[in-house]
């Protein structure tokens, strides 16, 4: 199996197809519209504008499993996202991540990339805490963890680069340009 094998429903229920983007860089991105890293909407958008041309896709699929902060339907989280900040790329059916009823195409990127930390984040810290009072071996885990967790994916097909939500843009857009 490869990352063209998955497909992804779109609000409509209609799939796509990740071999849609054979060629093409993915960023795939489980994003939330309530949480302290919404703001990252901002950013995912410039680099849809500055690099979609030269061959950037990136795949946003809304989660309400953190925090539940991705309430209402997938049109009301898509008009969120077009109000405040004039997203372009494709948004998907909101879907779980993690769990039983998570995603195929997330069971692959976690077997793909496991989480290695959150980094020296100001947030870092707090989301540790967090997650270990509700297990304490969460971070053995290839789980998602937060919001906002996002997997590079080459021009072959090839998962390179997982993101935590606590990565700065910055890092995310040097990973993007090394393979554009």
């Amino acid at each position: 199996m490869n990352i063209y094998d998955y497909s992804v429903l779109k609000p409509n229920g209609e799939k796509l197809p990740l071999a849609d983007f054979k060629g093409k860089v993915i960023l795939i991105v489980n994003t939330a519209t309530g949480c302290g890293f919404t703001p990252q909407y901002k950013d995912l958008e410039s680099l849809y504008e500055k690099y979609h041309d030269r061959g950037l896709e990136i795949v946003d699929i809304p989660c309400n499993q953190f925090g539940h902060q991705t309430p209402g339907t997938d049109e009301e989280v898509h008009q969120f996202c077009q109000l405040h900040f004039k997203t372009q790329f494709p948004q998907m059916k909101k879907s779980d991540v993690n769990g039983k009823d998570e995603l195929p195409l997330y069971t692959y990127l976690k077997e793909q990339k496991g989480f290695e930390g959150f980094g020296k984040h100001k947030l870092a810290g707090l989301l540790s805490d967090m997650l270990a009072k509700a297990d304490p071996e969460w971070d053995k885990k290839a789980d998602i963890k937060w919001n906002f967790t996002k997997f590079l994916v080459d021009r072959t097909g090839q998962v390179v680069k997982r993101f935590e939500p606590t990565t700065p843009m910055t890092d995310v857009e040097k990973a993007i340009q090394k393979l554009i």
